[in-house]
């Protein structure tokens, strides 16, 4: 049980912050209730009525998202081999090229079906 004690104390540490903080900030806050301010808030815009269907994005917007997040984990793996670059040698600079040539076939891929145009 004595290595989870520093756990125990951390939790119970954090949930006491939380609850002297909500508290206090009840306590200690500005009472003035209107309408306004428990009303949504969208950029300064009126809100409008959602749809039915809750409001649909288009499929680019998830297209745009996978497509960052294939090249943002290129680069997590492009990191770790740049640091070791002068121990890998040869091998070392033949699989990174493949992987680099691979991933530009993608993007040319994508590119040249339009996901990357902003319509």
């Amino acid at each position: 049980m004595n290595p989870y004690i520093p756990i125990i104390g951390m939790v119970v540490l954090a949930t006491g912050f939380v609850v002297v903080s909500m508290i206090l900030s009840v306590l200690v806050g500005p009472g003035r209730y209107n309408r306004a301010k428990y009303d949504q808030y969208e950029c300064g815009i009126q809100p409008t009525p959602q749809p039915v269907g809750g409001g649909r994005f288009p499929v680019k917007y998830y297209v745009i998202a996978m497509l960052f997040i294939i090249f943002d984990i290129e680069i997590v793996f492009l990191y770790p081999w740049a640091i070791t670059y002068n121990q890998l040698g040869i091998f070392g600079i033949v699989s990174i090229l493949l992987f680099i040539v691979t991933v530009l076939v993608a993007y040319y891929y994508v590119k040249r079906r339009g996901g990357l145009d902003w319509d």
